[in-house]
Order: structure tokens, then sequence, then C-alpha cells
């Protein structure tokens, strides 16, 4: 998988100009095919899902990293599917709601945090997604901050995964490697620490969960409900381990999003407040939104699916692996081939989205009427296709989905964000263009707003609600 730093050009307007919609690449004989546009990769990753469920090998990221276990570079076979069954039963669209009690709570404790602390926005998203995810896998109680160990020790393992994933170690091009001994290959014990790191921080999260149910204090969680069902699913102890630690990592990508959703707030005023008046109408001043609110606040949801269109936070899919010869449009596509959907072009594809595919504009998922459209077929009703194509798409994505309309809604609803003026009080203006390296993730780049009670009895409304959250 490409790296940002030098990939740049496959997020410009001009790409599919320039190189094609489908691309073929070369590199050292691995046979690389790249979709441009929405409908090539919808064509072939989802309406020929049984011939592209499969995954390239991942030698660094899946077979050291995650000893072979981890679901998301797992290849299509039959662990794959009872880890996959398990994963959807605990978090399909009905089961989710199991989850809201917790999503609501921290995004009470965002948004108080945020009137606290504006000027460490950033660190507020990464704790509140963080608590979210690990209450939500093994009932972990509340997060105070970023430094606690475990949210160190997973974003540091999660950095060094993010690397390994993009395969451009040695070993992905020269497979023989792997048989090097360790004592004659540095990249080899390194990589053998960190998987050991990994399993250990993944481990010490799941005895938890066995621990409590063996004492009999165990409470709802997705590795309960693994325990508890184990007969079921046919998982090893171990193969849960895995399945519940790479889940984990969700919480980055959600944490990106509401980094460019606020980016979007500050640059797009307009849309904050039609977004503001929609919350002051459906839920008014006196109480905070809620997930009985999601019906009525089309444009709210119409906001979030935007800013996933709009600023995809893995701007490239999880690679796909042809399991057969196939054709595409006269473009031959090899057993083995690797394909990967330029998440961000099909994101931005103007014969899909229209000529204003480039600007955010929540309103092109709402009709004449105001209320929220089924996106278009290539998305399946999306209205992005972030989340990824075919059997392989993110398993997850109700729970993101749910997370950030909680966590968006009660930010709108309590806070303006604006812009910040500079030395000659003129308004600052996110760069929109800009990002920085975050290995697989696509992050803004560094930007100033300033971040305000709406009215006056926020602050006393938040503190009162923040109270009833005591774990």
């Amino acid at each position: 998988m490409p790296q940002l730093e030098n990939t740049k050009w496959l997020f410009s307007s001009d790409c599919k100009g320039r190189f094609s919609k489908v691309m073929h690449l070369d590199v050292l004989g691995r046979q690389t095919i790249v979709f441009n546009s929405l409908k090539s990769a919808y064509n072939v990753l989802e309406r020929r899902t049984g011939n592209y469920s499969g995954r390239p090998r991942f030698i660094m990221a899946q077979e050291i990293l995650n000893q072979s276990l981890g679901m998301a570079l797992m290849d299509y076979g039959e662990l794959w599917r009872r880890s996959r069954r398990a994963a959807h039963d605990a978090v399909s669209r009905t089961t989710v709601q199991n989850y809201h009690p917790t999503q609501t709570k921290e995004a009470t404790i965002l948004v108080s945090a945020l009137l606290e602390d504006p000027e460490n926005r950033h660190s507020h998203f990464q704790r509140a997604n963080a608590s979210v995810i690990l209450s939500i896998l093994y009932d972990y109680p509340t997060l105070e901050s970023t430094n606690e160990k475990v949210v160190m020790d997973i974003d540091s393992n999660f950095k060094w995964f993010s690397r390994a994933a993009a395969r451009t170690s040695f070993v992905e091009f020269f497979p023989w490697m792997i048989h090097i001994p360790q004592r004659f290959a540095k990249w080899k014990r390194e990589a053998l620490m960190q998987a050991a790191e990994r399993y250990d921080i993944f481990l010490g999260l799941f005895d938890r969960v066995r621990a409590d149910i063996a004492t009999g204090g165990e409470r709802p969680s997705f590795s309960a409900s693994l325990l508890r069902k184990h007969d079921r699913y046919h998982l090893s102890e171990h193969e849960m381990t895995f399945l519940s630690g790479q889940i984990v990592g969700g919480f980055e990508t959600t944490s990106t999003t509401l980094k460019w959703w606020t980016v979007a707030m500050v640059a797009f005023p307009q849309v904050q407040r039609r977004a503001q008046a929609e919350l002051d109408a459906v839920v008014g001043r006196s109480r905070l939104p809620t997930f009985a609110d999601v019906p009525h606040l089309p444009y709210v949801r119409a906001v979030v699916r935007e800013v996933l269109r709009w600023r995809p936070p893995l701007p490239f899919g999880v690679p796909h692996s042809a399991t057969e010869d196939d054709w595409y449009e006269g473009m031959f596509i090899p057993k083995g081939a690797t394909c990967i959907a330029n998440i961000w072009q099909c994101n931005h594809d103007r014969a899909i989205f229209g000529e204003d595919a480039d600007d955010f504009r929540p309103e092109r998922h709402l009709d004449e009427g105001g209320e929220l459209l089924p996106g278009p077929i290539e998305t399946n009703q999306e209205g992005h296709v972030s989340f990824g194509f075919g059997r392989r798409i993110c398993v997850g994505k109700y729970l993101a989905n749910d997370t950030l309309f909680i966590s968006t809604a009660r930010i709108l609803w309590a806070t303006t964000i604006g812009h910040v003026l500079d030395e000659n009080g003129k308004k600052v203006v996110p760069d929109l263009e800009g990002f920085t390296d975050g290995g697989l993730l696509l992050r803004p780049a560094p930007y100033d707003c300033k971040i305000t009670p709406r009215f006056p009895e926020v602050v006393s409304i938040f503190s009162e609600e923040r109270e009833r959250f005591v774990d």
C-alpha cells in the first residue's frame, strides 16, 4: 500500500485524467491494480466480491505483528468467516444500540473537556474515542486522559502497525527474507519485539474480562460475548484475543474524522449554523440531543456522512486480492493481483457526486424536503465508500456512525467552533488541502480554532449531566 508522503498526487483532482480510472502498477513483479473511479471500484470489488474477497500477503503486519490472526488483513477462509460472524453479531445494526449509553456518556465527557480546555481538543478526541472502544470491547473504566498507560501502549503499537501495513518493507518484496535468523536481521528482531508487545496488550485486556467472568463480576462487553459464546463461533481463546484486540485501532480513525469535522465547521460556518438551527428546532436548549433524536436530525446526519465522504480517514482501502484471473473493461487482472480502491478519488468522483464533489456540502445527501436520501447505489446507499467494499466492508461501521453522530450533535448543541484571528485581526482559515503523515491515516495539517459555549446555561447543564456518569 502506498505511503501518504509519496502519493499526494493520488489525491489531486486531475488524477483520473492523468493516470486513467484504473491503473496497473508493476513494482518488482508485484501486480497492483488501483481503482480511481467509484464505478470501477464498485463493479469489481462489490459486484464481483466473490472473486475479490481475499487479501494479499502482509508479512510484517499480519504474519508477524498479528500472528496471522488479524481479521482485517486475514485472507478469505473459514477462520475469517467465523471471526467475521462473531464480530458482526456484536456490532450489527441492531446490537450496536446496546452501546448507546457508553457513547452518550463519552460524548458528554468530551464536550465538558472541550469547554474546559479547548486548546487540547485533539487529545480530548483521542481520549473519548479510545474510552468508547475500550469500554465496548472490554468493559474498561472511563479513561481520564490519553496519558494512561493503556492508551499510550495502544497508540505506540498502532503507529508501528500502520507503518508495517504499508507493505514497504523489503521482506514484502523479497519474502525469502522472513527465513533470515534474527541475529542477522535487526528489522526482524524489532518486529518480533513489537509483536510480543502487541500480544501482551491484547492479552492483558482480554484477561481482565476473563477474570471478571470467573468471579461473577462481568458486565456486558464484546470480549465477554465472545467468551460466553465461544462454542457458537468455534474460536480459540488465542483467536478471540486477537479478534477483540484488532478492533481497538478503530478509535484512531474515528478521532481523525472528528479532527476533519472540526476543520469543516471552521471553514464552512454556514454548515455549522444550519446544523445548530436544526438542533434548536428539534431538541431546544433545555436538554441534550440523544439517539432518540436521530430520525429528526437529518442535516446533522448529513454532516457526518459528508465529512466521511469529503475527508476519508483511510484514503486507500485495505487491499483486496484477486482469487481468479479476471478481466475488466479490457484490462487483464491476474489471479493474485493486489486490488486497491483509491477511496479518496472514489469519494470525490464527479460522475457520481457532481461537479462540486470536491466541496464540503452536506445538502447533497438530502432531498428537496430536507430528509436524508439513500446514497448512490455505488456506495451501498452510505453516501461514501470510506468503509470499503464487498465482504470486506468495515464490520464496525455502525459503531463508528453512532459515535460520530452523538459526539458531533452534542458538540454542535453546546459550542460554537470559530476562526481565530491573526496579528492583523484577520480570520485564519484552515488549510483544507494540507495533511500530516499518519501512516495509513489522512490527518489534517495543524490548525487553530476557537471553541466557546453557545449560550450561558451550557456549562451548568453539562456539569450536571456529567455527574450522572460515575463508574
